[in-house]
């Protein structure tokens, strides 16, 4: 039997209906895999041994990946009777006291949950470090970061623990890890798979739940078998004309592809991003897609002020629930400094700055959808990061300098907020490693809805440009 790196869930899955392997080996490969890892990059903050062998036990349903392995991030996914501390000393013991709509959903399609992978408090910076966790690194070079804020799920999955895992993402979070560690990360459209419940929207809609893997066809079938209105939601993403699997099979017509070299606030690539952009132009050129640099205008100050109102206003509501909960006022040995900043700053927000950042959100999805139209463009062009994957320490949540970190972290990944503000969708692909060795993925956006162009044109890169052979000095699969 092969081993469960090798394989991406999809042929997983065909091993256990042909009778090839057993969900009861692949979880023991996990496990004993996961534990190897969890030595070596920290990626893992709880097991779930005993819920997956009973999962097992009671009869998988029948799916796509039934007998897969599969984990969640410690942040947005509950699963009932199991930790859920969103990477927060603040909320170290708090069981789930409910099954998510995405967990019951990933069960129905056959995945067998074993463990949680770690996130940074909140998922409120693009490392995964936390007080309560510690440091989860990248299998590619153990001294630099796996992403954030779903840097465990990326770390596992390039590592070769299980061939995908969940991820989440408020302002780059699927994406940003996966260009870090050389998987596929799509951020689906706002409204395209649940978040609830209760709470049918998270960060004010900003976030939105899938997966890093790393093939194409793992991540379009998971999120056929997920999306989908949930109970309560009060709107829903387009529904597709296909399948979302379908879509990658499928080879697209010739596209028009806008090449975006500079962020909203400025931001350029730096010589290894722009490397991994002039390849992938060149690449597309080679498919037969025409491409061009053009970009948006956009109000890159107020769609960043906007963020920053946005999670303070967020994060003070957290640190409010906790104080009543706690029964004394909230300090640093719940949150980390970066926090309790935000949470001071959300709690002397006047409230008409949230209506002025909703409405700079929603002028902004206006001026993208102007700026395809007018240059009658498919799809958006631009690196998933302006620079290779940055070393351990730089993007914690507790800075050394608090004027170095705002810069570091708004430069990071620039281009991907934008996609949250918005709602597009938007997927990063991993198309280069530096001389270092570290990946650094390029993304594509599209407009609400279109994730299977997206899918579509990442099936045929993948078959043009294919990655799966490529493995890290950190490799336990």
């Amino acid at each position: 039997m092969k081993e469960l790196g090798h394989c991406d869930a999809t042929e997983l899955a065909s091993m256990v209906r042909k009778k090839e392997a057993s969900p009861s080996e692949l979880l023991d490969l996990a496990l004993e895999s996961a534990q190897e890892a969890q030595g070596e990059l920290n990626c893992f903050s709880s097991f779930f041994e005993d819920a997956a062998r009973k999962q097992i036990k009671d009869g998988l349903p029948e799916g796509p990946f039934t007998g897969v392995p599969f984990a969640v991030k410690d942040l947005g996914a509950r699963l009932k009777g199991q930790p859920i501390t969103s990477g927060s000393r603040a909320f170290k013991d708090t069981i789930a006291d409910m099954d998510a709509e995405l967990v019951k959903r990933q069960r129905e399609a056959g995945l067998v949950i074993f463990g949680q992978t770690t996130s940074p408090e909140f998922g409120l910076t693009t490392s995964t470090e936390s007080a309560l966790y510690g440091k989860t690194r990248n299998p590619w070079n153990t001294e630099h970061t796996s992403g954030g804020s779903s840097g465990g799920a990326s770390a596992c999955v390039a590592a070769g623990v299980i061939p995908m895992a969940h991820a989440s993402d408020g302002g780059g979070s699927i994406r940003i890890p996966a260009a870090c560690t050389g998987l596929v990360g799509l951020k689906p459209s706002r409204g395209r798979v649940p978040m609830g419940p209760p709470q049918s929207e998270n960060s004010f809609g900003l976030s939105t739940n899938h997966c890093v893997a790393r093939s194409v066809r793992d991540s379009a079938t998971l999120l056929d078998v997920t999306h989908g209105q949930e109970p309560g939601a009060r709107y829903v993403a387009p529904p597709p004309e296909g399948s979302f699997l379908s879509a990658v099979e499928r080879e697209p017509d010739a596209l028009k592809i806008a090449v975006w070299n500079t962020a909203p606030n400025g931001v350029k690539p730096d010589k290894d991003a722009q490397a991994g952009l002039d390849a992938t132009v060149k690449l597309l050129g080679a498919l037969g897609h025409h491409v061009e640099e053009a970009e948006p205008v956009l109000d890159g100050e107020a769609l960043g002020k906007g963020m920053m109102i946005m999670v303070s206003s967020f994060m003070a509501s957290v640190a409010d629930e906790r104080a009543a909960h706690f029964g004394r006022p909230v300090g640093e040995e719940d949150f980390e400094p970066v926090s309790l900043r935000f949470i001071e700053l959300g709690r002397t927000i006047p409230m008409s700055e949230l209506v002025k950042t909703n409405n700079a959100f929603m002028e902004a999805a206006w001026q993208m959808e102007r700026f395809m139209d007018e240059g009658g463009y498919d799809l958006i062009l631009a690196p998933t990061l302006s620079r290779a994957p940055v070393k351990l320490g730089v993007l914690s949540l507790d800075p050394p300098d608090f004027d170095q970190y705002g810069g570091d972290i708004s430069s990071f990944a620039a281009w991907c907020p934008v996609f949250n503000q918005t709602g597009w969708p938007a997927i990063s692909l991993p198309l280069h490693w530096t001389d270092d060795g570290l990946p650094l993925g390029m993304m594509f956006g599209a407009r609400l809805g279109k994730e299977e162009l997206l899918y579509s044109i990442a099936g045929q890169i993948e078959r043009a440009q294919p990655w799966a052979s490529r493995r890290p000095p950190v490799w336990v699969g």
